[in-house]
């Protein structure tokens, strides 16, 4: 049965897989090599520094996928932004796994103070990523064009948005 829980040290290891797959076959991140092991698991003890989420889902001991939210600028303007990230084990996707897991991240982003959970989707041929986002209430909001050089060419960025609580109707104080 998969369920999805606080990432834990030990996970980072499958972390570091599933993303360096994703690093070196797809689109959905502009990197191009894959993180060492130490760098995935200094990113992931920043964002928890940070008070914010890093999530995985697990079938057993085994990682399927893992999400979790950075501010998205670091200036104290955007305090209340994140950026969402999620990556599936290529087995798992497909399944719904993906919706759930953002569905969950944006809960625990909500609870931690955060207003508005932005989606930068790597590649506008990235159709699965906007289908998930899309399917958990994200809503387009724009498309950069050719920003992104990677695999010899270029690449769009897809720019979503979703409001989380009160989002933008009073003061977060």
């Amino acid at each position: 049965m998969t369920t999805i829980r606080p990432s834990q040290p030990q996970d980072v290891p499958d972390i570091a897989a599933i993303y360096a797959h994703h690093v070196l076959v797809g689109t959905g991140t502009f990197e191009t090599e894959p993180p060492a092991l130490r760098d995935m698991a200094d990113r992931r003890a920043d964002i928890l520094a940070k008070g914010l989420p890093y999530l995985v889902a697990v079938d057993g001991n085994k990682v399927l996928g893992f999400a979790y939210c950075n501010w998205f600028k670091p200036r104290p303007a955007y305090r209340f932004s994140a950026e969402d990230s999620i990556y599936l084990a290529p087995a798992a996707q497909g399944q719904g796994l993906g919706r759930v897991l953002l569905n969950e991240l944006a809960s625990q982003a909500e609870r931690s103070g955060v207003r508005k959970l932005i989606a930068v989707i790597g590649d506008s041929s990235n159709l699965g990523s906007v289908a998930v986002h899309r399917s958990v209430g994200f809503r387009p909001v724009g498309v950069l064009k050719s920003c992104g050089w990677k695999f010899d060419r270029w690449l769009d960025v897809v720019l979503m948005d979703m409001p989380l609580g009160p989002a933008d109707s009073c003061s977060p104080h």
